[in-house]
């Protein structure tokens, strides 16, 4: 209950079936104040109808989503008043031009001053003056994002927001998110890619057929003490002999001579004392990020039946 009421945005047991397994069910989570929380899976795991749950779109068949303490169903027109969104698929209203719209939007929302707009539209490399119906995927989504952020309100929603952007327009979004976090905003990030989530958020959960599997602490993921290695021996008699050793073998790969082991930093030295006694083709080590710690979880989840 205290954790519903600290939360920005708090869903519990948020449920939409639609039938064949499609859908959300059960899914439990809570955003703090100027955290940044993220959605990963893929496509038809449940991201973008969750979204549109928190927007006030969809109304659930069980559980609820509130956000700043009201319901998103009942109270959505008083909630979008402290949300920006960027939805999953942008269709914007019959208007020649870029300008029109940034500048209708601005009107709409009591934005006087477009300092701000200009700059992010200098940021993102947008043209404005391009006719809407014509522009490309990643002019649509710069449009889009110039519209939810020269908003500056405290929530943003972004539903896969740098789809069409290429890589070094992705690190100028990457960019204006830490300005978005710098000023304490709260925000909701869905996507397909785990160096982005993994950049800029506090949180990311992982979403699959609807269910969210595993929600996993950024900060806690850097600081791991786990570390992985490829060791790949010459003679196939010392990757014989090493498989008997006790350390935890995660991967063998026999036809190359080759193991993958999970060990903690405190057994490192023991390991490269061990080797010394070894001749080897090569040791690598695996980085652990978000991307493997979610694989490794979805990977039990199936092995148990999920």
């Amino acid at each position: 209950m205290e954790e519903e009421i600290t939360a920005v945005i708090h869903a519990e047991y948020l449920t939409k079936d639609y039938g064949q397994g499609r859908g959300v069910f059960d899914l439990n989570f809570s955003i703090k104040k100027g955290e940044t929380f993220g959605f990963v899976g893929t496509n038809g795991s449940g991201k973008t109808t969750t979204i549109r749950h928190i927007m006030g779109f969809i109304k659930p068949q069980k559980g609820f989503i509130k956000v700043l303490g009201k319901d998103a169903w009942i109270d959505a027109c008083e909630i979008k008043k402290h949300v920006s969104y960027v939805p999953g698929e942008i269709a914007f209203p019959d208007l020649k031009d870029g300008i029109t719209f940034l500048k209708n939007q601005a009107e709409l929302l009591g934005i006087k001053n477009l300092d701000y707009a200009n700059y992010l539209i200098k940021k993102l490399q947008l043209d404005p003056s391009a006719n809407l119906k014509r522009i490309s995927k990643g002019m649509k989504q710069k449009t889009a994002l110039v519209a939810a952020l020269m908003s500056d309100k405290e929530i943003l929603i972004l539903d896969e927001p740098t789809t069409g952007l290429d890589p070094l327009m992705r690190e100028t979004f990457i960019d204006l998110i830490f300005e978005q976090k710098s000023k304490g905003k709260t925000i909701l990030m869905s996507s397909q890619m785990f160096d982005e989530l993994e950049r800029t958020c506090d949180r990311v959960a992982l979403i699959y057929n609807g269910r969210i599997v595993d929600i996993a602490d950024i900060n806690e993921l850097k600081s791991s003490t786990r570390k992985i290695y490829k060791i790949e021996f010459l003679q196939k008699e010392d990757y014989q002999k090493f498989k008997k050793l006790k350390y935890n073998i995660v991967r063998d790969q026999k036809q190359y001579n080759q193991v993958t082991i999970d060990i903690d930093d405190k057994d490192i030295n023991r390991l490269f004392k061990t080797l010394k006694n070894y001749k080897l083709k090569f040791i690598s080590e695996i980085k652990f990020n978000l991307e493997k710690h979610f694989k490794d979880v979805l990977a039990k989840q199936l092995k148990g039946g999920m």
